[in-house]
């Protein structure tokens, strides 16, 4: 899926369920960062187990927290 195509996916997705919609082209680039970061996140399926492995989990945590956004 292109990236316009996730974006507009995801705003109308949001209007329904939550009524809201971006209220300026700053909401709007960030939604279409979540494409990246669902598959930054998909690509760890597997391998992370929260019950086994904390300190990996806490080290996915500390690495999405360090994902840069560009404006």
């Amino acid at each position: 899926m292109s990236a316009a195509d996730f974006t507009d996916r995801a705003i109308a997705g949001i209007a329904e369920w939550h009524g809201v919609t971006p209220p300026n082209a700053v909401a709007v680039r960030m939604v279409g960062d979540l494409q990246k970061i669902i598959g930054d996140v998909a690509a760890l399926r597997g391998s992370l187990k929260f019950e086994d492995e904390p300190a990996s989990f806490e080290a996915a945590l500390l690495t999405a927290a360090a994902v840069q956004v560009t404006p």
